[in-house]
């Protein structure tokens, strides 16, 4: 029942019961045209290329083929070169984000919302923090759950919600799931959360690779596991912040 201009009374009913709010980090809690995220998918190939001696095309086409096959492009590594993970997270994470412009609409909106609001993320605590802090919205951020506190399980894999789940103590029919990667929101789902899908303005620049990411898509919007999908976030979380 993808909804992407759902009526306010229907999108206010649907989350009605939602008291934990879990949010992906990057390209979800800000916008795919920003520089985060190339840069930090620059700095996993530039990793790759240095730590397995390839050219920049060979260690392009592993990352690519390591993140379709494991859901990361670290789990790969670990399972075929040993690669040690902190290394690698802090090395991708090595990034300037002083370009990220902090959004105090997003922080506001998150900070009214009722419940515990959570960053559920792929990457590494320290980039959520250090992202989260940049954007302004990091005091309304109550736990980070990252790739580490998964046992460097990565979503979509099951496990790595049940793990989720169990450490924050979320009910998944008391809570909200809101991710820009359409096959992460499957579990969530299947789990009785409610799933938002945020997805690009249009006419934006996305500089997501598609078919690294095969996030945000349009051809999402009819999803059987997304209930909702936004290009604007902000005023998406708005909505039941009002009286």
């Amino acid at each position: 029942m993808s909804q992407h201009s759902a009526d306010f009374a229907t999108r206010r009913a649907a989350f009605a019961e939602v008291d934990t709010w879990v949010f992906d980090l990057d390209n979800t809690l800000y916008p795919p045209h920003a520089d985060l995220w190339p840069k930090i998918d620059e700095r996993i190939t530039s990793y790759i290329a240095q730590k397995l001696a390839l050219g920049r095309v060979e260690a392009r086409d592993l990352q690519k083929a390591y993140y379709q096959k494991y859901g990361t492009s670290l789990r790969g590594l670990m399972d075929l070169h040993d690669v040690e993970p902190l290394e690698f997270l802090d090395f991708v994470h090595d990034i300037d984000r002083s370009t990220l412009e902090p959004n105090p609409k997003l922080a506001a909106a998150i900070g009214a919302l009722p419940g515990r609001k959570l960053i559920f993320t792929n990457g590494s605590r320290i980039h959520a923090e250090n992202t989260a802090i940049q954007l302004g919205i990091r005091p309304h951020v109550d736990a980070i759950f990252d790739i580490l506190a998964a046992d460097l399980i990565p979503k979509p894999n099951a496990e790595a919600y049940s793990r989720f789940f169990n450490v924050h103590q979320v009910e998944p029919k008391r809570a909200a799931m809101f991710e820009d990667i359409a096959k992460n929101l499957v579990v969530p789902h299947l789990s009785g959360m409610v799933t938002t899908l945020v997805i690009p303005k249009q006419g934006l620049i996305d500089h997501r690779d598609e078919a690294d990411r095969t996030a945000g898509s349009r051809d999402d919007l009819t999803s059987p596991f997304i209930h909702f999908v936004t290009d604007d976030l902000e005023d998406f979380l708005l909505a039941f912040c009002q009286n």
